[in-house]
């Protein structure tokens, strides 16, 4: 896919989200998109799978009538291998196609553009252009209900539960009446049908990077809420490539507070292959916004584990170890920093709990506990954690001291988040290190593109990149700090202790300057004399 039709893809994606972002704002209006869009991946990928079964008897999916014995039989056999090998099941009458076929002529022709109907939309008008009735609403409801009800008792059940509860089809925001619902509905389903998503080419993700367009630009307009769901690309980028660094494949990937799961589809980006996803997110829309994303990225059903809870007080993966390890926790969240914590095995061993105003030590400890031995781990969090001392310096200096887990410490530019413009760093945590006698320091907090929202460029990810997996010492960039640094430091890990960046102001030639300043004394006194004797000659007073 060349990058003109990308950006087209996106355009025609962002213009069909137009048509509700004048009715509720960005989060809201995200889960009705983004779950139309979900819908028509698991009709085509349904259809294409049934016309493979169905090729041998010479007929397509849709072609079979379904109340007759033999589309009963057909159906039925469809439907077992179908949630086996998809983990799900729709019936011909209930894919996107055929839906918007009903629903098709809902205002289709009553507007010469689209724009016209995107303004008409968003002035209420809709209603008088519509030439139309084919009443679809109550049928999207059914199929997504019945898409979920198809997995029940089968090993896909947790991974589609109440996949859609966010979709509200009967709110007064997408219209006041639900033949007006049913119009905007209908219109949004017609424009989407048009986009082909190429979902036959393997070697192609098209919709699962039009996914993460969509999720990227409502984070932008989200605000202070955007942070629970998403992670900058470039971040996202950098801690992908670290924990990869010398790997092609992995056994496993894991982020316990895994928002929309892109941080952890693009740690699979950078390897041939992983084998299993593992995730925790707290909020439920975004937990089934993560998991939708894993659906459309092609991940196998069997392959990823997503669970709903908070982390630190309910963990749910804690018998298990992972190779890769990467995580954009909430900065300085709170936490119960219950005292029965001083005896869970993730915690018990520092002596200190992270205190209950900041948890950034308390997910790096939870994280830390589900290492694997040869894995390794990348956290971003608030520059507090490099310095701040009572319990939180303790526990630092318990990690380096006693446990020699810190590999790197990269300082990132502020304002690249969404929602905070504070400066952030990544933390990198391995239980075997290659280079046991050292932690790599990174100041690249001056590297990045200036905007309204700052952004890290390829160059700015590859440098950092590059330096980490090299090692290298550049001058005011980067530097190799021994341990025995780092404690004569009392284990403050603050950037500018480790990495250089003064510059040395050029020598001021001060014979020069002073020979200068006579110069322009007597410059002064001429035009001052000049002054004076225009003055007079004008007969006014001089300024003098």
């Amino acid at each position: 896919m060349s990058e003109d039709q990308k950006k087209q893809l996106e355009q025609q994606l962002w213009n069909i989200a137009d048509t509700l972002r004048g009715r509720m704002n960005a989060d809201e209006f995200r889960d009705y998109i983004l779950g139309f869009i979900f819908y028509k991946y698991l009709a085509e990928k349904m259809e294409i799978y049934a016309n493979k079964i169905l090729k041998p008897d010479g007929i397509t999916y849709k072609d079979i009538q379904e109340n007759t014995e033999q589309g009963k039989e057909y159906i039925e056999a469809i439907r077992e291998e179908s949630l086996e090998k998809l983990g799900y099941f729709l019936k011909p009458s209930e894919l996107f196609c055929e839906l918007v076929k009903r629903g098709n002529g809902l205002g289709h022709d009553a507007f010469e553009t689209d724009q016209e109907q995107i303004e008409a939309i968003k002035s209420g008008k809709l209603d008088d252009k519509v030439t139309a009735s084919n009443f679809i609403l109550e049928d999207l409801q059914k199929i997504l209900i019945n898409i979920q009800n198809s997995t029940m008792g089968t090993d896909s059940e947790e991974d589609f539960d109440n996949l859609f509860e966010d979709m509200d089809l009967n709110s007064t925001k997408l219209g006041k009446t639900p033949e007006a619902r049913n119009t905007i509905i209908a219109k949004v389903l017609a424009h989407l049908n048009k986009i082909d998503f190429r979902l036959e080419d393997t070697e192609l993700d098209v919709l699962g990077d039009a996914y993460e367009y969509l999720i990227g630009q409502f984070a932008s307009g989200a605000g202070k809420k955007a942070g629970e769901f998403y992670t900058p690309q470039g971040v996202s980028t950098i801690l992908a490539k670290l924990v990869t660094t010398g790997k092609t494949k992995l056994k496993s990937v894991y982020d316990p507070t895994c928002g929309s799961g892109s941080l952890l589809l693009r740690v699979a980006k950078e390897v041939e292959n992983v084998n299993n996803y593992y995730g925790q997110e707290l909020n439920r829309t975004t937990y089934n916004l993560c998991r939708m994303n894993m659906i459309l990225h092609d991940v196998h059903y069997r392959k990823f584990d997503i669970k709903q809870e908070d982390t630190l007080e309910h963990p749910q993966h804690l018998d298990m170890r992972f190779e890769a390890v990467v995580a954009n926790p909430p900065f300085s969240a709170k936490w119960s920093a219950n005292q029965l914590f001083t005896s869970d095995d993730r915690f018990s061993q520092y002596g200190k709990l992270a205190p209950s105003s900041k948890a950034d030590f308390a997910f790096v400890q939870h994280m830390i506990y589900q290492l694997d031995d040869n894995g390794t781990m990348a956290i971003v969090l608030p520059h507090g954690v490099l310095f701040r001392g009572a319990a939180e310096g303790h526990i630092r200096r318990f990690l380096i001291e006693e446990k020699n887990y810190l590999d790197a410490v990269i300082g990132l530019p502020a304002n690249i988040f969404y929602g905070t413009s504070i400066p952030t760093c990544i933390l990198v945590f391995k239980k075997c290190k290659e280079y046991p006698d050292n932690v790599l320091f990174i100041n690249s907090s001056e590297y990045f593109e200036r905007g309204t929202q700052n952004m890290l460029r390829p160059s700015d990810i590859d440098k950092i990149v590059s330096t980490y997996r090299e090692r290298k010492q550049i001058d005011k960039y980067s530097y190799i700090a021994t341990l025995q640094e780092i404690a004569e430091n009392d284990y403050n890990l603050n950037i500018p202790r480790y990495v250089n960046t003064f510059e040395e102001e050029e020598p001021v030639d001060i014979k020069a300057v002073s020979t200068q300043l006579k110069s322009l004394e007597i410059e002064m006194k001429s035009t001052d004399n000049e002054l004076i004797a225009l003055c007079k000659e004008l007969n006014i007073n001089t300024p003098f």
